[in-house]
């Protein structure tokens, strides 16, 4: 296990972040607390930190490093961007924080700063290919990667601070300043060679993309909890503009999902989020929870941990992971994943059932978990299963994925999995049928290892006319998963709408 807190110098806001790696249950944040502090504000017209800002960030970083001795931190690192980077006396502020706190400061470079947030995406989102970007107060970092590897990465001079100082004066919806900014922003972006047209998604990270996702989801009741992976057209970041814009000044606390600290910078920020969109011809504009601090930690970790990340295999590791928070039995879990996927190639075979690969990579999955919630309470299992997973923050796994991996890996009966699907809304009769066909497949799977003791080798269907005939094949003594699979037989009636008749042989080599 490593611990280790992360004290993240921003140009808007400072952050002391806590975080825990175990090789089971990955990275964790398990303490995370923010102030702000808007930097730039103390920067002359030569650039150098005035003393009242070097006092205020002493001030809050060593307020930091007494929580973080709380919880019997003993490693601090820091990563200063753009207000401290911008500072001509930077080396001056470096020099009184390890004298006056006892504890380095990193100056990150605007490439730096880049390539963490890049990195943070790659190991967090499924995108082989993206444009990602994190509007910070002072700075605003753009990376371009291809099949996870990164291609183009810069930092441009702005950010949602020194928008709003250059151009908003007085309320933050002024007409004038809205098209100022537009123009100024439309020409940086231009500048980068690298962006137009690409054609693909935009990751956007941080403060102010993560209060873009929460308004829209706001304004839409958006059903289940989380912005990663939260994805939205260009047409609902305008929608959200215009809500802002919209709304008076006196009144934008009342806009739900909008942070207080960020009410004048939101819509220079979803400006360039705007422009970036459309100067990309994007097709998706989509929130990864993860960036710079998350990107750090990891070359943090893999000090101690060389093989902790794989970039190829975000969700297959998060899924493990999970297991792992769960208390899931893996060895369990493996075996009903076997057998369900016998008995899908089986009824396949017989045509009685066909799914796109990745869902029935989602059904392998949710076999691993099925009845996840019951180390909560068996007796309503599937609903905390269901909750528990359509909530939770999988990375690699897009939300409509995520709500179906939870509606098969809770799968109880019908009744349970409609009354689930209208509490979504969000898909149809067809989605609803096949479902419940793969739910009914891992139900039944699920009795032929009742006893969790391997004792069931195989299956085979054979269409007998009127009738099939399922073959399981055993080793040992089968008395509960013979009974269970009488119990359950109905799932796979369903599926063959035929009567099945059902026959335990046991196996011999």
């Amino acid at each position: 296990m490593k611990r280790f807190a992360l004290l993240d110098i921003g140009s808007n806001t400072i952050r002391l972040v806590l975080f825990e790696y175990t090789p089971g249950e990955g990275l964790r944040e398990i303490k995370n607390i923010k102030t702000p502090a808007r930097l730039t504000q103390y920067l002359d017209e030569d650039n150098i930190m005035e003393e009242a800002g070097i006092l205020k960030l002493l001030d809050i970083l060593e307020g930091f490093k007494g929580i973080a001795d709380r919880y019997d931190v003993t490693e601090i690192h820091t990563a200063a961007t753009a207000a401290v980077r911008a500072s001509k006396n930077n080396k001056d502020i470096e020099k009184r924080v390890e004298e006056e706190l006892n504890f380095p400061l990193r100056i990150l470079t605007g490439e730096e700063e880049a390539y963490f947030g890049y990195k943070a995406v790659v190991h967090s989102m499924s995108y082989k290919d993206a444009i990602t970007i994190d509007i910070g107060g002072g700075s605003t970092e753009l990376t371009f990667y291809e099949n996870k590897n990164l291609v183009y990465s810069t930092s441009l001079p702005f950010g949602v601070v020194t928008l709003k100082n250059k151009f908003f004066k007085d309320e933050h919806n002024n007409e004038k300043a809205i098209k100022q900014t537009r123009e100024f922003v439309k020409d940086e972006l231009k500048s980068v060679r690298w962006i137009k047209d690409r054609n693909i998604p935009i990751v956007a990270m941080g403060g102010s993309a993560r209060n873009v996702a929460r308004i829209h989801q706001a304004m839409i009741s958006y059903p289940i909890a989380g912005v990663h992976g939260y994805s939205m057209q260009l047409k609902h970041l305008q929608k959200v503009n215009n809500l802002l814009t919209e709304t008076p000044t006196e009144e934008l606390d009342n806009i739900d999902g909008l942070s207080k600290d960020r009410t004048d910078l939101i819509i220079p920020s979803i400006i360039v989020f705007e422009e970036l969109y459309e100067l990309a011809n994007a097709t998706a504009f989509e929130f990864s929870r993860q960036g710079l601090r998350e990107g750090i930690s990891m070359e943090i970790i893999k000090e101690d941990y060389p093989l902790a990340f794989n970039k190829f295999e975000v969700l297959e590791t998060s899924l493990i992971e999970l297991s792992n928070v769960f208390h899931v039995d893996r060895e369990s879990g493996k075996k009903r994943a076997s057998l369900a996927e016998g008995l899908y190639h089986e009824l396949f075979r017989h045509g009685l059932i066909d799914v796109k690969r990745k869902h029935k990579y989602l059904m392998m999955n949710a076999a691993k978990l099925y009845k996840l919630g019951d180390f909560i309470d068996s007796d309503a299992g599937s609903q905390h299963t269901f909750y528990l997973l359509s909530n939770f923050n999988i990375l690699g796994l897009k939300h409509k994925d995520r709500v179906r991996l939870a509606l098969l890996a809770s799968y109880k009966n019908n009744s349970l999995l409609s009354f689930y699907m209208r509490e979504i809304d969000w898909f149809s009769d067809e989605d609803h049928e096949q479902i419940r066909k793969m739910g009914s497949i891992i139900k039944f799977a699920d009795s032929l290892n009742k006893s969790e003791t391997d004792t069931v080798v195989d299956v085979m269907i054979n269409d007998k006319g009127e009738r099939f005939e399922l073959v399981v094949r055993y080793t040992g003594d089968p008395v509960a998963e013979e009974y269970m699979a009488m119990r359950h037989m109905k799932h796979i009636e369903y599926i063959t709408e035929k009567p099945i008749d059902l026959t335990f042989v046991e196996y011999k080599d």
